[in-house]
């Protein structure tokens, strides 16, 4: 078979690297291609994945609308080469329009309810869309669902081991607690309308936790000047391995937060929009502590009573064991899917 995939965030890189690596040594053929944003790059070269930059993140509404407008036609110009039997991604407005003038089978993965405008386009497009069982809207005759969260592909047990090593070369493995703080920078295509924790939030924020251990901040935008020692010091692909060892993560990454979840980390989300998965994590496992942008000092005064339970990080790692029993390997998921499909 061959694939094509356009790679849009670094989380995308995540999701699809055991795909591409397990599928190839089956003897299937990919074309990658990705988007100038964070690190993805970086990713991508790190993992040996070879790929074409169709695009580089715009900022804006109308900047956006023309990203998309370039990236299909690049897109499509390098897909009518390679002639593929699918397309892939995340999200997926590039490969629904590019899917249009092509045989190839559109499959859209994507688990962000609140990408309303996006998703209106895209979905009826698309050949299939594929979800997380708590995928909370309703999508269509082509909806196709699984029991598994998008982190699951890549940090699923048989996927990653965490390594302490890691930490220990970082000077991070010490008697002290270890908190990660994710800010975003709120310019995705789905982000408009959304925010987090107000500049004064994250100060106190920040304040409160150095007081119990270390802290290391993570963060999309520039950090003021007086949180500038609190950043996170190491590359962008390792950061698994801290957040598998850490005792809470806080910040506004839905994806971040799920990631923490998995690896069996307590996360506070700051959102004003939930997400299906993050809302599971909370009511089912009560690994994920949800709070809108207005509840700002519940969060914080929850933040409090989380980093004064010594059991913390085992009462986390308890309820991973729970969620990993009743959730799959979804790199295996995906793999059985189109190794299966009838309809080629």
């Amino acid at each position: 078979m061959r694939f094509a995939i356009d790679i849009l965030h670094p989380a995308h890189v995540h999701f699809f690297r055991h795909f591409i690596d397990e599928m190839q040594q089956r003897g299937h053929d990919f074309l990658v291609t990705a988007r100038d944003k964070d690190c993805s790059l970086d990713l991508l070269r790190e993992l040996r994945i070879p790929h074409s930059v169709i695009s580089s993140q715009a900022r804006g509404g109308v900047a956006l609308a023309l990203e998309l407008l370039t990236r299909t036609w690049r897109f499509w110009r390098r897909m009518r080469r390679s002639r593929p039997d699918y397309l892939l991604g995340i999200m997926g407005p590039t490969i629904a329009l590019a899917g249009t003038v092509s045989s190839a089978k559109t499959i859209v993965f994507y688990d962000t309810e609140m990408a309303r405008v996006t998703n209106c386009f895209v979905f009826p497009l698309a050949d299939r869309v594929c979800t997380p069982e708590c995928y909370q809207e309703q999508v269509g005759k082509n909806h196709v669902t699984y029991p598994g969260y998008h982190e699951l592909a890549y940090l699923h047990p048989r996927r990653f081991r965490p390594d302490r090593g890691v930490l220990a070369a970082a000077g991070l493995d010490g008697d002290q607690p270890l908190y990660i703080v994710r800010f975003v920078s709120w310019e995705a295509s789905h982000d408009v309308g959304e925010s987090g924790f107000s500049l004064a939030g994250k100060r106190k924020l920040v304040a409160l936790l150095a007081e119990k251990g270390r802290v290391l901040v993570s963060s999309e935008a520039p950090l003021p000047e007086d949180l500038a020692q609190y950043h996170y010091p190491l590359p962008a692909s390792q950061i698994h391995h801290v957040l598998a060892f850490a005792d809470l993560l806080v910040g506004e990454s839905a994806t971040m937060a799920s990631e923490a979840a998995v690896l069996g980390t307590h996360a506070l989300l700051v959102s004003k929009t939930g997400r299906g998965y993050t809302d599971e994590q909370e009511a089912r496992y009560g690994l994920v502590h949800n709070f809108t942008h207005q509840q700002e000092h519940d969060a914080l005064a929850r933040v409090r009573k989380l980093i004064g339970d010594e059991d913390l990080k085992n009462d986390a790692l308890r309820r991973r064991a729970r969620l990993l029993e009743e959730h799959i390997d979804v790199t295996r998921w995906m793999i059985d899917y189109f190794e299966s499909d009838q309809s080629r």
